[in-house]
């Protein structure tokens, strides 16, 4: 096969080229985008630390440069970067990646113990082009140019300034990315303010957001879609106290309400509920971006599911969950297959595991839906239920019995004397089925038609229907609050663990016997 190789302006970080000519030209050549990113990563790499230790220079010169890296450079957890990661954070230059970094994403844990990715400044540049990307995929395939006449509303994440190292910023990706957005969308674009998108405090922001757009014109909201539902609620309850009405929908307080672009968690589980809250039309543009780097969005409100972006500063690997094939890079990928995902990215990681598993629905464009995290899975019984796979068992029932749920966690349940193994599902509903055990059926044929593994357990009579317990309003936001040292856009409610302790913890606060 022909591959041609993407020129100078194509790939240049940020690239010359509009975001919507960049979508088309790695759509047309998504092989060779991918060698040249690679080439290039390499390129600029090669004089670092690990640059010199894998030859990246030989790399980037190298007649198959997939091939080599794939020979040369192992698959890195996050362990393998942590003490260089404190060495950058220090200022050392050149280690992972060119210069000297002054931006940190917390990835996960705290800044003093959890996983730090550093943030070049050519990812963040990136990364405010993609986001650019998605509006305006949004725009092309709608012709709909009224979202931008008026405001939009996003919650970036906390940031701050670094405690261990201080004259660095460290926080959440999207709070970084924030203060790269371009001037004119901060200030004319942007809703709210900078000082109160900043507040320290999770609930004395979101009052402040309330208030603070109560009366605009807002067209375009951007957040994590979980937290949407809490900012929802506060919101009608304002108006109507400030109105004295009754609204009991956001399109009576937003009548222009057009998109609605999400990411954080997976959509599926919230769409149905935010769609109700809204009470109009709204459409959907989700993306899939994580503290490396962002890797997919929804470039059509009309397709489901998500186009990769491969000229993002990132060369991406794959390989089956299940151990049945290789490690591969786009080209050897297959629709139907879950995959954990490998970045390279130009913050310096290096076949980097980011812990996420993806499946492709499509290679002529690649497209993906995102099947979870790699630890997303129970498996305590040999059932192997995924995710992606709860969720869409959840949303199915919810459909057929027009329940609407806001959050929910999964959990094995344990094997007695007189019980069969099982899951439990602890759901907070916001409209509750009129009947619990018809939703647990919906559940269980639903797994039974798309899980072999679980098939066999039900159909062997060696596994329980799903057990249902339905919690009170508030329990998962209690259990955030009382569980993390500060609540923020990106906290997310784990979905799936084969221990109890979120459980137990989730029936206590709801008042449930344990």
């Amino acid at each position: 096969m022909s591959i041609r190789l993407p020129t100078s302006a194509e790939t240049r970080w940020p690239p010359a080229l509009s975001p919507l000519a960049v979508i088309r030209e790695f759509k047309e050549n998504p092989i060779g985008t991918q060698v040249a990113v690679l080439r290039e990563l390499m390129a600029k790499a090669s004089r670092t630390e690990w640059g010199q230790r894998y030859s990246f220079g030989e790399i980037a010169q190298a007649k198959d440069p997939m091939g080599i890296y794939r020979e040369r450079v192992p698959i890195h957890s996050y362990e393998a970067f942590r003490s260089d990661v404190e060495r950058i954070r220090r200022g050392e230059p050149d280690v992972t990646w060119p210069g000297v970094f002054k931006h940190f994403a917390v990835s996960s844990g705290t800044a003093s113990a959890g996983k730090i990715i550093p943030l070049s400044t050519e990812m963040l540049n990136i990364n405010r082009r993609f986001t650019l990307a998605v509006a305006l995929s949004y725009f092309e395939a709608t012709a709909d140019p009224s979202f931008f006449m008026g405001k939009l509303l996003s919650i970036p994440g906390r940031i701050e300034e670094d405690p261990l190292y201080p004259g660095n910023m460290i926080g959440e990706v999207s709070g970084l990315q924030f203060l790269f957005a371009p001037w004119a969308v901060k200030k004319f674009y942007q809703a709210v303010p900078q000082e109160i998108l900043f507040l320290p405090n999770w609930e004395n922001k979101l009052d402040a957001m309330v208030a603070h757009t109560l009366h605009m014109d807002i067209r375009a909201i951007a957040m994590v879609p979980s937290w949407a539902i809490v900012l929802f609620k506060k919101l009608i309850t304002a108006h109507n106290k400030a109105t004295g009405s009754n609204a009991t929908r956001v399109h009576e307080i937003w009548p222009n309400l057009q998109v609605f672009f999400s990411g954080g968690v997976a959509l599926s589980s919230y769409q149905a509920l935010l769609e109700q809250q809204v009470g109009g039309p709204l459409d959907f543009m989700e993306s899939y971006g994580a503290s490396e780097g962002y890797v997919s969005f929804q470039d059509d409100p009309r397709i489901p599911d998500m186009l990769v972006h491969l000229n993002s500063g990132v060369y991406y690997e794959f390989e089956p969950v299940d151990g049945s094939g290789p490690r591969v890079s786009i080209e050897g990928v297959e629709t139907g297959i879950r995959y954990r995902i490998f970045v390279s990215t130009c913050s310096g990681l290096w076949g980097y595991e980011i812990g996420d598993v993806v499946r492709f629905t499509s290679t002529k464009p690649y497209r993906l839906v995102v099947a979870g995290r790699t630890n997303e899975m129970l498996d305590k019984y040999g059932e192997a239920v995924y995710g992606d796979e709860a969720r869409a068992a959840l949303g199915k029932a919810c459909e057929l019995t027009h329940a609407r749920i806001s959050n929910f966690h999964i959990t094995s349940l344990p094997v007695t004397s007189v019980d069969l193994p099982g899951h439990e599902w602890l759901i907070e509903f916001e409209t509750e089925p009129n009947d619990l055990s018809t939703f647990a059926r919906i559940i269980d044929d639903h797994l039974q038609e798309v899980n072999r593994h679980y098939l066999i357990r039900r159909e062997a009579g060696a596994f329980q229907l799903p057990s249902i317990s339905s919690l009170q309003a508030g329990t998962f936001n209690d259990w955030l609050k009382s569980t993390k040292k500060a609540v923020s856009a990106q906290t997310k409610v784990p979905i799936l663990r084969e221990e109890r302790e979120i459980a137990n913890a989730l029936l206590k606060i709801s008042g449930n016997n344990t």
